[in-house]
């Protein structure tokens, strides 16, 4: 007991060793994996509860929590921003129907709460933990200042994870009847090459042709004269080039708009144009310069500038097609097809540094975090007497996809890398995590010693059962069935212990990685959004 109080004392008085052991500790429990399941980022909050029980005294500065928190809301506002928007106006029936399930959830969370006489921000909570959504709970803390999110959060959590890994096992052996709708994704999808051999006569130029298909593919290699014993001449089709019968066109883009062009301009060629690189060459290039980063290819005029195309750009672990409206950012990785002599030209402009590609870019970080403080401070008043702010979490969050958006605003850029959004997201939620765990042990500790503790079980288990069932029973409506409707699961859960699950039962069906980006954006805001003001409620 004598080392034990040592320690106590030790932890207490240095709170930066405090943080480390509890970032070190709580990662190494959440690696852990029992069978599919994993604690995860969650393993920190859970170790500085049981911390702060054991001694009231073990508190992570509140300072700390807030710059983690306020860096987590605004790396996911920034990173969210592109596709955010674009999925709120296109996502069609599979957005639609997830936002709802979340908005009648938070109904449920209210009506249980009720029921079991569970009232104020412990709802917030429950809705955040039985959802699994770290964010929204950060957004309750901050806006209530009360501990009691953080115990509902705490008491829901593993059965909110629990209740969508045995969603995502049955949604992933639902076949697709043959009259069941078809709903488009609108995630990116696995990107493919096919070589074709022009039949078709009186074709319109590669940019209208490219233009017939929604501008879903890239033309990157043209061959024009290939007869039997003699190769033809190649090279890099410009956007007026006609294709003419017996030409060998390159098309890069997704397998089923390739699989459609083959067959209205063609058949398969044997000849394989990519190993040509005796005039044509490739190489990925990263983007790490300020001038190109947060501009459209088309604005770049590669073709124009360096006689170059760009087909495809590798952003974190996807491929994205390489098209004119496609914005970079720092970090990405260009694809760029070129006559080896131009490579280089290609490549300084891009800037093609490593350094350069991992740049925090401190200017636009920092503007974008203040402002979005800024506008967390911000009082805006309710019927009633009450009040309303953004907070540290809301603030940030919403500049921050205001910004990613806009990606830059003249000499100013927004955006962030995609490895440094990343690294910083997860710094700063773990830095939350820990400082929310150290404020609310005695709270966890007295709600589990009475008889809250099973009336919060009880309450999140029909929130992500209601949740649950909903998801599955909507594939009749938007259409998504087996793989596709796992990874809608995991993404309206938010949770990657379910994304892990649904991938290994599936064996890596990439259609669970399409559904989980589709709606994972706006299942994130929607729960961020709705979660604060469940405390104020009742």
């Amino acid at each position: 007991m004598n080392a034990l109080t040592s320690a106590a004392d030790l932890l207490a008085a240095n709170p930066l060793v405090l943080l480390s052991i509890l970032l070190a500790v709580g990662s190494m429990i959440g690696a852990i994996t029992l069978g599919r399941f994993s604690l995860g980022p969650a393993a920190v909050l859970f170790l500085a509860l049981a911390l702060s029980a054991y001694d009231e005294r073990l508190k992570i500065p509140v300072v700390v929590g807030q710059l983690g928190l306020a860096l987590f809301a605004y790396c996911i506002g920034v990173s969210a921003g592109p596709s955010f928007f674009s999925a709120v106006r296109t996502g069609g029936r599979v957005l639609s129907t997830v936002v709802v399930l979340l908005v009648v959830a938070a109904g449920v969370t209210l009506v249980m709460g009720k029921l079991l006489g569970l009232s104020g921000p412990i709802l917030s909570g429950v809705y955040a933990g039985s959802l699994t959504n770290t964010p929204a709970l950060a957004a309750s803390s901050s806006l209530w200042k009360s501990q009691q999110p953080v115990v509902g959060y705490s008491v829901t959590y593993l059965g909110g994870v629990l209740g969508m890994l045995l969603a995502a096992g049955i949604a992933a052996r639902l076949r697709r009847p043959a009259d069941a709708r078809r709903e488009p994704t609108q995630a990116p999808s696995e990107l493919s090459r096919a070589t074709v051999r022009v039949d078709a006569g009186d074709l319109p130029d590669l940019a209208a042709l490219a233009a017939r298909y929604d501008d879903r593919v890239v033309f990157s290699r043209l061959m024009v004269g290939d007869e039997p014993g003699h190769p033809g001449t190649l090279d890099l089709p410009s956007p007026g080039t006609e294709p003419h019968p017996g030409d060998i066109l390159t098309v890069v883009g997704d397998k089923e708009t390739v699989a459609r062009v083959v067959a209205d301009l063609g058949h398969p060629s044997t000849v394989t144009l990519v190993l040509d690189r005796s005039h044509l060459d490739f190489r990925r290039m990263a983007v790490s310069s300020h001038e190109v980063a947060g501009r459209a290819l088309g604005d770049l005029d590669l073709p124009g500038r360096f006689t170059a195309t760009a087909t495809r750009v590798r952003r974190g672990d996807v491929d994205l097609l390489a098209t004119e409206d496609l914005v970079l950012t720092l970090g990405d990785r260009v694809r760029v097809v070129a006559p080896r002599e131009r490579l280089k030209e290609v490549a300084a402009f891009l800037g093609d540094s490593e350094r350069g590609a991992s740049d925090i870019n401190p200017i636009g970080l920092f503007l974008g975090l203040g402002l979005g403080l800024l506008l967390g401070l911000v009082v805006v008043p309710l019927p009633g007497g009450q009040t309303l702010s953004l907070g540290v979490a809301g603030g940030p969050l919403l500049v921050g996809l205001v910004l990613g958006r806009l990606q830059r605003s003249g000499p100013v850029l927004w955006s962030l890398p995609h490895s440094v959004s990343s690294t910083l997201s997860q710094f700063g939620m773990l830095a939350f995590l820990a400082y929310a765990g150290s404020t609310s042990g005695n709270a966890l500790a007295k709600a589990l010693a009475s008889d809250i503790g099973p009336r919060l079980l009880i309450a999140g288990l029909v929130v992500t059962a209601f949740t649950a069932v909903g998801l599955l029973l909507s594939r009749h409506f938007t259409g998504a069935y087996g793989a596709a409707l796992a990874g809608v699961v995991a993404g309206t859960q938010t949770q990657p212990a379910v994304l892990a699950y649904s991938n290994d039962i599936t064996k890596a069906d990439p259609r669970v990685n399409l559904g989980y980006a589709l709606v994972y954006p706006v299942a994130m805001i929607t729960k961020v959004i709705l979660a604060p003001f469940l405390g104020g409620i009742i």
